[in-house]
């Protein structure tokens, strides 16, 4: 179904708390103006965006359509998918069972995961059959390189190179996002057998290393992944609509999914990356994606970056020490890292442990945040980042599929900035 230009526009925006100065109020409404802009242009259908400034909410507004075929308006509550926005939050499990001593970062995969010994790197691929031969790597993967992406492993279906998707597709390895079938112990046996993309540690290769950290999560706590994100993260934090697996009584509230076509958006009512039903997170499934299978509120997520930019407390309870914390938010990529071209990566890229790309002193000329700001986006079109300098987290959701307007994300950070002013 097509969105009518007319229908797409009977909604504006709602819900804003006057909290800071008319200047700053002024400026915010640029906010206002870039998102009709894109619903106008039938970018997007709407979109829900907050932002937190010294604590403060300045900004909390929902516009358009969180399905515009049945007319239902966006709301604060709606529920969003934020494929890799999962990855900080099983980042953040992951190094809560460090604190705990259940693994040491430099520690090999193979210590836990044995069919991970003795990896091979890819050296010739065949198109025709997508066979291809292998040499030794030179070193084993180490947990670390799957917290910043520097294994060698890649993605299967979405942001990565054509010829590691295609040995991935071969081998029945799935991306994760909306991944119901299997479960992460078969699928991630599998994935041992298949040869990286280069060395481990010499390039930061954006890939399924999350979803490999959701399993030793598993391992390391004796917990399936659902369950220990439950108890140990979202009940402490209030996430209280966060899941891999929306409950029923909650499917109402999940935004429906659009795309580009023919200059016009539509809603998605076919399958998705690799036959993935656009529905998955009302779906019950086995497969729990740690790098790309949840769905949150803007309000979930705010309190998750509010809670890092915290240095590891919420409302007085401490689940990590602020050493841990910062050490999640210091850069990993040394100079010597290479940076894959699938998605590509703006200059001076750094990436750090936390599941964040990071402001540092090196690529600070690039964007109005301060130094220390850390944040990410997920694939279909939600973006979000704290930047503790400024006291500030701010979260914009929309919900598009390959979409080619995901620079709206800049564009809000650009607005955001602008608008804070004495």
């Amino acid at each position: 179904m097509y969105i009518k230009l007319k229908a797409l526009l009977l909604t504006g925006a709602v819900c804003l708390l006057m909290t800071s100065s008319a200047a700053a109020q002024e400026r915010l409404s640029r906010i206002d103006s870039m998102i009709l802009r894109h619903m106008r242009a039938q970018h997007i259908p709407g979109a829900s965006a907050l932002v937190i400034h010294h604590g403060r909410i300045i900004y909390n507004k929902q516009f358009g359509y969180a399905d515009p075929a049945s007319g239902r308006r966006m709301q604060q509550q709606d529920i969003f998918r934020i494929a890799s926005q999962s990855k900080a939050i099983t980042s953040l499990a992951a190094m809560m069972l460090w604190e705990e001593g259940k693994f040491l970062l430099d520690d090999p995969l193979s210590r836990y995961l044995p069919a991970f010994a003795q990896p091979q790197v890819l050296a010739t691929f065949n198109e025709r059959d997508s066979s291809y031969t292998t040499r030794p790597a030179s070193r084993e993967i180490r947990i670390r390189d799957l917290l910043r992406h520097t294994s060698g492993i890649a993605y299967a279906a979405v942001f990565s190179d054509p010829v590691m998707q295609a040995i991935y597709r071969k081998a029945g390895v799935p991306s994760g996002i909306g991944t119901t079938a299997s479960t992460l112990k078969e699928k991630m046996a599998l994935l041992a057998t298949l040869p990286l993309q280069h060395d481990p540690g010499t390039a930061f290769t954006y890939g399924l290393n999350t979803d490999l950290l959701g399993y030793l999560i598993e391992i390391w706590s004796g917990q399936p992944l659902d369950v220990f994100l439950q108890q140990r993260i979202f009940d402490p934090l209030e996430m209280k609509d966060t899941h891999f697996h929306l409950p029923a009584e909650k499917h109402h509230r999940l935004a429906a999914l659009y795309e580009t076509a023919h200059d016009q958006l539509r809603e998605v009512d076919h399958p998705i990356y690799e036959g993935v039903d656009p529905l998955f997170p009302t779906l019950r499934g086995t497969y729990l994606s740690g790098g790309a299978g949840l769905s949150a509120t803007i309000g979930d997520y705010a309190r998750f970056l509010q809670f890092m930019m915290n240095k590891g407390v919420y409302k007085g309870k401490r689940l990590i020490s602020p050493a841990t914390a910062a050490l999640m938010l210091t850069n990993q990529l040394t100079a010597d890292v290479r940076i894959s071209p699938d998605p590509p990566q703006p200059e001076d890229f750094g990436f750090s442990l936390g599941g964040y790309a990071l402001e540092t002193a090196k690529n600070d000329y690039l964007s109005p945040a301060a130094v220390g700001a850390f944040g990410w986006g997920g694939a279909f079109n939600t973006h979000g980042w704290a930047d503790p300098a400024n006291e500030l987290v701010a979260v914009l959701f929309t919900q598009e599929y390959l979409s080619p307007w995901f620079s709206i994300g800049e564009e809000f950070k650009v607005l955001v900035y602008q608008a804070l002013v004495p």
